[in-house]
């Protein structure tokens, strides 16, 4: 491939997927020159808080292995040189990994404008051009084409051949529906209740609406706003969000789930 300016593609791996608050514990870079040589950018970093425990099942990184890591602010300046004024690429970056990198510069004291830069996301490529409804997916799991698509009967019809097929495909050996169970996908425990209104964070709840949506606690905002609070307890919200909100205003926080924090409340460097 023919590159007329350097490319940098990077992935992060971080605490979470939580851009407004969870920090980076690795980068990885590789520099594309126009000559087609490679220059190779690769650093653990220690977040300061503690890595959750389904983080470190996904990728394999323990606390112990970044507790003598440098913290981000100490590898900044380095990350801004080695990318320098190259273009940037990655899988899903422009949603997560350059959001993320941009705010930890920030809180850095440094720049990181990515949104100035010609950027190449491999995801947003792939989604745009490859189709991912039903017409593809009857394609995929049965290798026909669909007739009369979007026609109610026509879209049942191709369901059942898809069910049919992937118990097939992923099930050998057991032919029942129920087998796709194994398949279902579960309630992200990264939230308190089912509309999303509280997030979990290094073992503490955090709105995502309101005035602090995403900035304090909610411990924090029993201290410093007990009326909001009382508004949110007295307004349509549901049941799970008044009862969680009277119980912070009586002095009762719930425990995180063990898949939202694996070490509570602690917030101290390594």
């Amino acid at each position: 491939m023919k590159l007329n300016n350097p490319l940098v593609i990077l992935d992060l791996e971080a605490t979470g997927t939580w851009v407004d608050k969870d920090k980076i514990i690795e980068v990885a870079m590789v520099k594309v020159l126009p000559t087609g040589e490679k220059e190779i950018y690769h650093q653990r970093i220690n977040p300061g808080i503690p890595i959750p425990a389904e983080v470190i099942e996904l990728i394999g990184i323990t606390d112990n292995d970044v507790k003598d890591a440098p913290l981000f602010k100490d590898v900044a300046e380095g990350i801004l040189q080695f990318i320098g004024d190259a273009d940037l690429a990655g899988f899903s970056a422009e949603r997560f990994d350059l959001p993320l990198l941009e705010r930890e510069m920030n809180e850095a004291g440094k720049k990181f404008e990515w949104q100035m830069r010609k950027t190449y996301d491999a995801q947003r490529v792939y989604h745009l051009n490859e189709k991912r409804d039903l017409t593809a997916a009857y394609k995929y799991y049965c290798q026909k084409e669909m007739q009369n698509a979007h026609t109610a009967l026509a879209d049942v019809q191709a369901t059942w051949e898809i069910l049919c097929a992937q118990v097939t495909q992923y099930c050998p050996g057991d032919d029942r529906i129920e087998s796709l169970n194994v398949f279902a996908y579960k309630r992200t425990e990264a939230f308190y209740d089912d509309e999303r209104k509280f997030r979990w964070w290094n073992g503490k709840l955090y709105m995502m609406f309101g005035k602090y949506a995403r900035k304090n606690s909610l411990q924090e905002i029993v201290k410093k706003d007990r009326a909001y609070l009382e508004w949110v307890a007295s307004a349509n919200f549901s049941e799970d969000v008044k009862e969680l909100v009277n119980g912070a205003l009586s002095g009762k926080f719930p425990a995180p789930p063990s898949s939202a924090s694996s070490k509570g409340d602690q917030l101290e460097l390594f």
